[in-house]
């Protein structure tokens, strides 16, 4: 392994290694790593969802979230096709079990009429009952384009890619400090250290705290939410055809209990979304006592646990008790019983939360010197981890491919100024750099496999205005010696 590299991606899941594959694509002559902590890649939030490509019917028409969800969908099922990966475009009914729900499911159908999802169609109980023979609920959403996919197979499909195009991807190397030397930023990490001009942070669960150790003052902090799991006894998958899912609550950033089944057969009820006390704790008992004391004195959970304290409760309750989940679930199954439940696994959401209480449900990309943080990003980041946009002019919230002073040999990214020193996403909120969505620029023409890489534009127009200003001050104060 060398020790030195031009980009150093840090995080082997499925945004991670997308990342190192676009720069891959794009720049083969760059020198490009991958490090993973764990011993092997797609460990955590990769590795611990339900595998649903998702369709794009949740998520505001127009913004960059919807078109890379929609488009990405598409293009992750050629990759599929390419790469031999199995998945399967299944389907699934969003169902309302009550009158007061139904105005946010026509919400739903208008944001997927907008954003051209295909197929979709608001049913009644009868055609529900044709799709869903054991659900119930007074309407539903049917939404064709959804689909089930191995997202752990995907992200090692990525990795080889990566291989063989002359990257590197390293497992068991864990970063514990990032230092600044001669233009460079050396990370310390459990295998040795490693130099590298440029830095992409991609690593989820613990991304605030990589970004804290390269100098980056996020103003945010990771929040961890254990998602619990029952699976259906084998004699009772035939429960559950496709995917059930439940109209969620607008005021969080969950979907809510729901029925999802695999690509082995195996149908999962879930998620609840219980605090964890570790990052990494996908039991009760795991517990980290940093993890515990940062979560705890961080103001933004103290607001969010003030103001939802009594919804906090409720899921404790339904993670300690299967009663409580049974009846969770059995809203949108009512023939369910508690001897249909098996346990299951479990996953830990990386929730970001801002200072003020806020739960970001939004892509959020920060820069610090010679490198650029992911600390934010949520469905449909595995979904879209293929999108590629065609060129198109720049536009405010947009990501970009963009020359800067982390890696001066990069040249032709795109048609930006040479002087640019700086990147940082065009934003009415800059110090936040929240996005909704992310589009991707670069010249990604004739390349069969591109995914995101988050490298971003900033316009220089501040200073040029300071270039400028500067230059009159000077031909003013010659003119008056003169």
């Amino acid at each position: 392994m060398a020790d030195s590299y031009d980009v150093s991606v840090i995080g082997g899941g499925i945004l991670g290694l997308a990342t190192a594959l676009e720069i891959t694509n794009q720049y083969p002559r760059i020198r490009v790593c991958v490090l993973e902590k764990e011993p092997r890649l797609a460990a955590h939030q990769t590795g611990h969802n339900s595998g649903v490509i998702h369709s794009g019917i949740y998520y505001k028409p127009g913004s960059l979230k919807a078109e890379t969800c929609v488009r990405g969908g598409k293009l992750l099922t050629d990759f599929c096709d390419r790469h031999d990966i199995p998945y399967e475009r299944c389907g699934k009914v969003v169902v309302a079990t009550s009158e007061d729900e139904l105005p946010r499911l026509d919400e739903l159908h208008r944001r997927g009429t907008a954003n051209e999802v295909e197929g979709l169609e608001m049913i009644g109980p009868e055609r529900l009952r044709e799709l869903e023979p054991h659900a119930a609920g007074v309407r539903a959403l049917y939404v064709p384009a959804t689909g089930i996919v191995d997202y752990v197979r995907v992200s090692e499909a990525y990795a080889d890619l990566v291989r063989a195009r002359g990257g590197e991807v390293h497992c068991g190397h864990h970063v514990r400090g990032i230092v600044s030397s001669n233009g460079r930023l050396v990370l310390e990490t459990s295998q040795g250290a490693i130099h590298t001009r440029a830095l992409i942070n991609c690593g989820g669960l613990q991304c605030d705290r990589l970004a804290g150790l390269a100098g980056a003052r996020p103003d945010l902090r990771i929040i961890p939410f254990r998602g619990e799991y029952y699976t259906l006894a084998p004699h009772r998958r035939v429960l559950v055809k496709n995917l059930i899912y439940p109209v969620p609550d607008p005021a969080f950033p969950f979907l809510g209990v729901h029925f999802t089944r695999g690509l082995d057969g195996e149908t999962e009820a879930g998620p609840n979304a219980v605090l964890a006390f570790a990052r990494e704790g996908y039991r009760w008992s795991d517990l980290v006592p940093r993890d515990v004391w940062e979560t705890l004195r961080f103001s933004g959970f103290q607001r969010i646990a003030r103001k939802y304290w009594r919804t906090g409760l409720g899921e404790i309750y339904r993670s300690l008790s299967k009663a409580a989940f049974l009846r969770a679930l059995q809203r949108l199954l009512p023939e369910l019983d508690g001897r249909d439940l098996l346990p299951g696994g479990s996953g830990v959401r990386a929730q970001a939360v801002t200072a003020d209480g806020a739960l970001v449900d939004d892509f959020v990309i920060q820069d610090s010197p010679h490198a650029i943080h992911v600390l934010n990003a949520p469905s449909p980041g595995a979904t879209a981890s293929c999108h590629r946009t065609p060129d198109r002019p720049a536009r405010r919230g947009s990501l970009f491919l963009a020359r800067s002073s982390i890696s001066p040999r990069w040249t032709g990214l795109t048609d930006v100024q040479p002087g640019l020193r700086r990147y940082r996403v065009e934003s009415r909120q800059p110090s936040r750099l929240l996005l909704s969505g992310c589009r991707y620029g670069g010249r990604t023409a004739g390349h069969d496999d591109c995914a995101p890489v988050v490298v971003v534009r900033e316009r220089a127009d501040r200073r040029r205005a300071a270039l400028v200003s500067q230059r009159r001050r000077r031909t003013r104060h010659r003119f008056r010696t003169n």
